[in-house]
């Protein structure tokens, strides 16, 4: 089973190809620190190939819903330096993923900073979560000035500074799911008239001199980034996609990253049922001969799709979100065929301890 051989992506090594998706769960503490369930709930999944964390703000202003943790501060430091000790100690790899969320916020969420900041003041379709955990309609977004540039890539190395001194073992920058980096990419979310606007070139100049400068902090075999073609998610949309991400992945492959993450194309049904959708085309199939590294795919795999996709070489490494979830053994359940444990939805965002570490393992 190729799923269960070893890659090197980059300067990391992994045992499988079995990757843990970064999983957004909402269960931090005060000051968006990860607690000791944090360390559990990490170190429970650490048969995994890789774990990448799950996204982490770069800074108060990137927070976008309530009890998600930072990597900015001492605390928030500290708090993941028990989470990959713990992984470390079980023999695990973990990557820390690099998060702001732009208009994908509310202002009660970073009172100090004001409205959510984009790059177009164009507010997204949909409802957020307040710092109080109640639906409201999304703010229109303050777009972002020229000058404000720098300390906002500034925001990135600190943040990547941190996640060193965190003890990861890497760094993932989220360029994906309508979130910062993704919205300057997108021409429905970036009307700018400067040159982080206008052509493909502009847009695609933010998320690139993001990568150049976390590379100022980790050696770029230790940085990967994801991306969303096709992605709709958060109200994304471009009208060539085709030729906005085939750019991108061209400039990032003169990089000589650890590896590519794309996320397939994925529709959410009623009733919260996740699938690839038929009319979308394979991003990493799509992509692949744009990108000479590794590639990892995310979005609706099961064990003999990721079987598939590895045999055909449109990925070397395959990314599980739900499934991590309610069986963190997935790797020993892959080999040995035990059937896999549904996961409980309701119990995916905010709580405690309930379908966070209580899953059981096979063993």
């Amino acid at each position: 089973m190729k799923l269960l051989s070893p890659v090197s992506l980059g300067a990391l090594s992994l045992k499988n190809r079995v990757v843990m998706a970064p999983l957004t769960r909402m269960r931090a503490g005060a000051e968006d620190v990860p607690g000791d369930l944090a360390a559990q709930y990490y170190a429970q999944r650490s048969s995994a190939g890789l774990i990448i964390s799950e996204a982490a703000q770069i800074s108060s202003q990137g927070k976008g819903y309530p009890a998600t943790p930072g990597i900015y501060s001492d605390a928030q430091v500290a708090g993941w330096q028990k989470v990959t000790d713990a992984v470390h100690a079980a023999g695990g790899t973990i990557v820390c993923q690099l998060w702001h969320v732009g208009r994908i916020s509310h202002s009660s969420l970073h009172p100090s900073e004001g409205l959510p900041v984009a790059p177009s003041a164009i507010a997204p379709q949909g409802k957020v979560y307040t710092a109080t955990w109640e639906l409201a309609p999304f703010e229109t977004p303050r777009a972002l000035a020229l000058d404000e540039m720098p300390a906002l890539i500034a925001s990135y190395v600190q943040a990547a500074k941190q996640a060193k001194a965190a003890g990861f073992d890497g760094v993932e920058v989220h360029g994906a799911n309508g979130y910062l980096l993704d919205q300057f990419l997108h021409d429905g979310s970036n009307k700018r008239k400067d040159q982080y606007g206008g052509s493909i070139e502009n847009r695609a100049r933010l998320l690139l001199e993001v990568m150049q400068a976390v590379a100022t902090v980790w050696s770029t075999d230790r940085i990967g980034v994801r991306l969303s073609p096709y992605g709709t998610f958060n109200d994304m949309s471009d009208q060539d996609t085709i030729g906005l991400f085939t750019h991108v992945i061209k400039a990032l492959d003169k990089l000589n990253l650890a590896y590519l993450h794309l996320i397939e194309p994925r529709s959410t049904m009623a009733g919260g049922t996740d699938k690839v959708k038929d009319d979308q085309p394979s991003a990493s199939a799509l992509f692949r001969p744009f990108f000479s590294g590794k590639i990892l795919a995310a979005g609706g795999y099961d064990k003999v799709g990721a079987e598939a996709a590895l045999a055909g070489g449109q990925a070397d490494a395959v990314a599980f979100g739900r499934f991590f979830i309610s069986n963190p053994d997935l790797p020993k359940r892959f080999e040995t065929g035990a059937a896999l444990t549904p996961y409980d939805r309701a119990t995916f965002y905010g709580g405690g301890a309930k379908g966070y570490v209580d899953y059981p393992s096979i063993s």
